[in-house]
């Protein structure tokens, strides 16, 4: 039987950053579940590695096929942005093991989809103020940075990972990303452990 890792944190955490070095580890064997948006493309960013591109239409297909997992809505300084989950032919959960990144909201939903037992957490936490510091190295590089919508997501964060929230989840372990080799050998330790 295989399972699902759910990798999730804050912003700034490195997420995406663990997620690509798990990823490559040929030992874990870890297979990508890619997540969709309506937001732009980042400078850097490729269609179906960190996210599947789309639109409203887009969306709409996926919800009208009856394999929307779960859906979340952002109202940012540029819009309405939306990511969801969608079940697909990427995921087969007899055969392999899977790695997935996202938030709180949508671990739920997917370990509702899926299964307890299917879906294991794993919570990445910086200190808030190393946070900040990443956030506006990550957005200075940007051909147009959006220092406001960067502190909308540092503000949000707040709320969406709250210790009452990630409680709730039943989310007790988690990996401290002051060191990345070291968290990440933390992290693998633990999938190998549990998949």
């Amino acid at each position: 039987m295989g399972k699902i890792f759910y990798i999730m944190g804050k912003s700034s955490t490195g997420k995406d950053t663990i997620y690509k070095r798990l990823l490559s580890d040929r030992e874990l064997g870890l297979k990508p579940i890619v997540i969709y948006t309506t937001r732009p493309i980042r400078e850097g960013e490729h269609q179906g590695d960190e996210y599947f591109f789309t639109d409203e239409e887009g969306l709409e297909k996926i919800q009208k096929s009856g394999k929307l997992i779960e859906l979340r809505s952002y109202d940012t300084v540029f819009g309405i942005w939306k990511y969801f989950t969608a079940d697909s032919p990427q995921i087969d959960l007899e055969q392999e093991n899977y790695l997935i990144i996202g938030v709180l909201d949508s671990f739920h939903a997917v370990r509702a989809y899926y299964g307890g037992d299917r879906v294991i957490p794993i919570y990445i936490e910086v200190e808030d103020g190393e946070r900040l510091q990443r956030a506006l190295y990550r957005e200075r590089r940007e051909k147009k940075p959006c220092y406001q919508e960067m502190c909308r997501r540092f503000l949000t964060d707040s709320q969406d990972f709250s210790e009452d929230k990630i409680q709730a989840e039943e989310i007790y372990r988690r990996f401290y990303n002051q060191d990345l080799e070291e968290c990440i050998r933390e992290i693998r330790a633990f999938i190998l452990q549990h998949r």
